[in-house]
């Protein structure tokens, strides 16, 4: 994931939001395990209580006695954390053996005959103690004692216990951590799952595979697929609109041209051959702009409308090698065609046959004695003469925009109009020297625009 991509944002949000959940969920854990112990040790010490009350007695002079005391061993432990003691209000006091020479220091309340009081006082060894208190009335003989009796609990065993929840709580949260942060991963490319969709649907339109995006979306991306093939589809009203205001613009041009070249019959007639030649030059150049025009029109956008078109190579070439052979410069040329009959170009027909016609004329021009056609394994359709060739450091200068095989000499269209129809169809035009010594001309698919 890069950094500022939408995945990463929400993956990275889903992260925070993970973490402080599981942040609260574990704080929140923790206080109720505390309080969930809290509240076992205060059953418990009321337990200690009751049978503490039921083992005292009091005797004649109001003396009391544990006649059983609690059956907990911890009791006659030496600071084991359960203490007991009970006060009398003669100033008796009674001690469990765990709490050894020290005295639990009691608030000094008043508690009603049947309540239990709950304290947090200082114990042995620094420690905090939860205790339990009750008073009770005790009579023997007619006399009446009071006795305040107290059971007590070191508080650290919460504070253990709750340290070995917390530390086994942290590994199960984490875990579930690990799962929840693949989880959200896992439901952010599902998510985002539509628009990689969408973004294949628009490379398939570009690549011209496809004419608009699927409609089977999501509902929230419904509307951005509506507006896009909207777009789209305006978009290529326009283009079509284009390519007919070019083609009218091309063709009003015609007429004017041909009234040119009538007249420079007439001049010629009359003797004046050097106004003749010149107008015949502008003639010319302007004949090769606008047929360069119209062709430009005609396969603007043809390759995306027609994702699916293709050609029979074949029937093509020999058709074409038919046609140029009957001019007067391929009378002393012998061509040579080595395509497979089931080889399938991905142009259309038209459109393959300007740009042929254009190499395959241009190859005679220049040729001595052979011109070869032929399409290997790789797709390549190729067209070479024996002639002699263009310099490596030409080679580069006559695929530049503007630059035309015409320049150099020959007539027609030039490479201008052969590289905008490969274009067209994301084909591109490679020219190097041929083993038969001429110019070897190449069309081969593009693959930075495939």
């Amino acid at each position: 994931m890069k950094l500022g991509s939408l995945r990463l944002r929400l993956v990275a949000g889903g992260m925070v939001a993970i973490l402080v959940a599981l942040s609260i969920a574990g704080f929140g854990l923790i206080l109720l395990f505390q309080r969930h112990v809290t509240r076992t040790l205060t059953d418990d010490l009321e337990v200690h209580l009751k049978q503490l009350i039921a083992g005292i007695d009091v005797g004649p002079q109001g003396t009391l006695t544990i006649t059983r005391p609690p059956a907990d061993p911890r009791f006659a432990d030496p600071l084991s954390g359960l203490y007991w003691q009970v006060s009398g209000t003669n100033g008796q006091l009674l001690r469990s053996r765990s709490l050894w020479d020290m005295t639990l220091k009691l608030p000094a309340d008043e508690i009603a005959h049947g309540d239990m009081h709950l304290h947090e006082v200082p114990g042995p060894a620094r420690s905090r103690l939860l205790v339990a208190e009750r008073s009770i009335v005790l009579s023997a003989g007619g006399a009446k004692s009071t006795a305040r009796i107290a059971v007590a609990t070191d508080l650290g065993r919460v504070t253990a216990a709750t340290k070995a929840f917390g530390k086994d709580l942290a590994i199960a949260l984490g875990v579930l951590g690990l799962v929840l942060a693949a989880a959200t991963s896992i439901q952010v490319g599902l998510g985002l799952r539509p628009l990689d969709s969408l973004r294949r649907g628009v490379a398939d339109i570009r690549a011209g595979r496809r004419r608009d995006l699927p409609a089977s979306v999501p509902v929230e991306v419904q509307p951005l697929v509506e507006e896009v093939n909207a777009l789209l589809e305006a978009q290529a009203g326009e283009i079509e609109r284009s390519r007919g205001r070019a083609a009218d613009l091309a063709h009003g041009l015609k007429t004017p041209l041909a009234a040119l070249a009538a007249d420079v019959v007439r001049l010629r007639d009359s003797g004046q051959d050097a106004v003749a030649n010149d107008i015949e030059a502008i003639g010319e150049a302007m004949s090769r702009h606008v047929d360069r025009e119209l062709a430009r029109a005609r396969v603007r956008g043809r390759a995306r409308s027609h994702a699916d078109v293709s050609t029979a190579l074949a029937p093509l070439v020999q058709s074409l090698v038919a046609t140029v052979a009957r001019t007067p410069a391929a009378q002393h040329v012998s061509f040579d065609i080595d395509i497979p009959d089931d080889a399938l170009a991905p142009f259309d027909r038209t459109d393959l046959a300007e740009v042929l016609g254009n190499l395959i004329e241009n190859a005679v021009r220049h040729a001595r004695s052979q011109v070869r056609i032929s399409a290997d394994a790789g797709a390549a359709i190729v067209v070479e003469d024996d002639g002699a060739g263009i310099a490596e450091t030409e080679m580069a200068r006559v695929l530049q925009r503007g630059v035309r095989l015409d320049e150099r000499g020959g007539a027609g269209l030039g490479l201008s109009i052969v590289q905008d129809v490969l274009a067209a169809y994301r084909w591109r035009l490679t020219l190097a020297r041929s083993p038969l010594g001429g110019l070897k001309a190449s069309l081969v698919p593009d693959e930075a625009l495939a």
